[in-house]
This record gives C-alpha cells, sequence and structure tokens, in this order.
C-alpha cells in the first residue's frame, strides 16, 4: 500500500477513471445533461408565473435575474453530488466496486478521478443553462472569471461529498436519504430564492455557516455584479470545505471503509 500511496503519480490510471466517469454520464445525456437545462427552466418559469410579477426588485435588479444564478448554481452542485455519489453506490450495490480497487490507483488518485467527472459534468450543465439564459433572458455573465471558479469549486465541493454519501451508503434507499435530508435541503436553504438580508439575525447567521450559501452568492456576483457577502470571503470558505471534505474521502478510500467486503 505504501508504494500506492506515495509513489509517483498513476498518471493512466487517473485519465482511465475520469474518461470513466465523464463518459458514463455522457452515455445518458439527455438523463445527466438534457434535464438539467429542462428543471432549471421549469424553476424559473413557475417562481416567475407565481410571484415575478408582484415580488419587485431584489438587490436592486428584477426577480427573474435575481432569481438565474441561483437555480444555475444548485442544478450544478446537485448534478455533480449525483454523479460521484451513483457512481460509488451503483458499484457497490452491482459488486463491481473492485474493478476500481484493485488497479493500482492511490486513494488520492481514485479521489481525482472521480472529482474529474463530477467537476466535468457540473461544467456542461452550467454552460447550457447559461447559454438558456442569455438566449431566452438575455442574462449573461459580467464577472466570467468568478463565475468559472464558483463553478468548478461547487462542483468540486459537492462531488467530494457525493464520494463520501456514495462511500457510506449501502442501499439506495441510504443514499436517497442523504439526498433528501442533508443535501436538498442545505441546497435551498442557501439564499437561492431569496436574499439572506430579509431573514432574522438568527438564521441569517446559521445561513453564513452553510458553505452553499457562498456558492449560490458567488455565482450571483459573477453572473449579475452582485452579493450579500464578499466573493473572496467565499472563495475561502468554499475551497476550505471543498479541501476538508476530501480528505475524508481520501481516507475512506484509503481505508477501505464500507468498500471492501
Amino acid at each position: 500500500m505504501g508504494s500506492r500511496r506515495f509513489g509517483r503519480i498513476n498518471w493512466l490510471g487517473l485519465a482511465t477513471l475520469a474518461s470513466r466517469e465523464v463518459q458514463r454520464f455522457m452515455a445518458v445525456w439527455t438523463q445527466t445533461l438534457m434535464a438539467p437545462l429542462v428543471t432549471a427552466g421549469l424553476f424559473l418559469m413557475i417562481f416567475t408565473i407565481a410571484i415575478g410579477p408582484r415580488r419587485g426588485d431584489v438587490m436592486g435588479v428584477d426577480f427573474m435575474t435575481f432569481l438565474a444564478p441561483g437555480i444555475l448554481m444548485m442544478t450544478v452542485i446537485q448534478n455533480a453530488f449525483a454523479n460521484t455519489s451513483s457512481s460509488i453506490v451503483i458499484a457497490k450495490v452491482q459488486g463491481n466496486i473492485v474493478d476500481t480497487l484493485m488497479p493500482p490507483l492511490s486513494p488520492a488518485e481514485m479521489v481525482l478521478g472521480y472529482l474529474a467527472g463530477g467537476i466535468g459534468r457540473g461544467l456542461m450543465v452550467a454552460v447550457a443553462i447559461s447559454l438558456g439564459l442569455w438566449v431566452f433572458l438575455g442574462i449573461g455573465v459580467q464577472h466570467p472569471i468568478w463565475a468559472l471558479c464558483y463553478v468548478i469549486l461547487g462542483s468540486a465541493l459537492l462531488g467530494a461529498l457525493g464520494m463520501v454519501a456514495g462511500i457510506f451508503a449501502n442501499k439506495f434507499d441510504q443514499m436517497a436519504a442523504i439526498t433528501n435530508f442533508i443535501v436538498t435541503p442545505l441546497a435551498f436553504l442557501s439564499g437561492t430564492f431569496y436574499s439572506v438580508e430579509a431573514l432574522p439575525p438568527v438564521l441569517r447567521q446559521i445561513t453564513h455557516f452553510n458553505p452553499i450559501f457562498y456558492l449560490i452568492d458567488g455565482m450571483r456576483y459573477g453572473m449579475i455584479g452582485v452579493s450579500d457577502s464578499a466573493p473572496l470571503l467565499g472563495l475561502v470558505v468554499v475551497v476550505a470545505a471543498t479541501l476538508a471534505i476530501s480528505l475524508i474521502a481520501l481516507l475512506m478510500f484509503a481505508r477501505g471503509y464500507r468498500l471492501k467486503a
């Protein structure tokens, strides 16, 4: 194990795992890329029809413009999480996780390989939704570098969390419970549909402990130039959270936690 952990990087093995993860979601692109685009469009349409005309401006922009970046980021992170978590839990349930564990890949290489798939899917979803927002709503990207950084970091953060969840879950219902009771509440209670400045002080403080809030807020700054918090602060928080969760995934792979029979 020592040579696998601390030796030279197995670039071929890493590239093969990353390629497998990308090909895995590209093989069913109508589910992994087209479906998120349709879902994001439905969210925007429903909120606009239901409350858009009566909502007024939020943070100096109309409600639709305020809502769009949050919907984009929420869709990106949900897909990044789904990509890594489903890949691992399906392999465990089907009994072919050994195909990933047996090759000479270090725990770090496995983490990076799975993350590559999650980030790749997140980026493709972000591009598809961004084009849709530009074509149909005229919403562009004011700060492309900031937006790109937050899309990559958001995909990496939720991709790492997806690995942890996929390793922990031994059955599909356990995976569904993690998604429904942890990931979805964190995504919905992160300022996607509202400015946190409108919350009571206690809830506002609690929200600032949610790293997904900084992803939503940072993406909003990248696209429309407004945010509830400093973009640089959000970047620091998200990088720290990504590293911490990736380290947990690394340790789980290194110890074979819930991976080896």
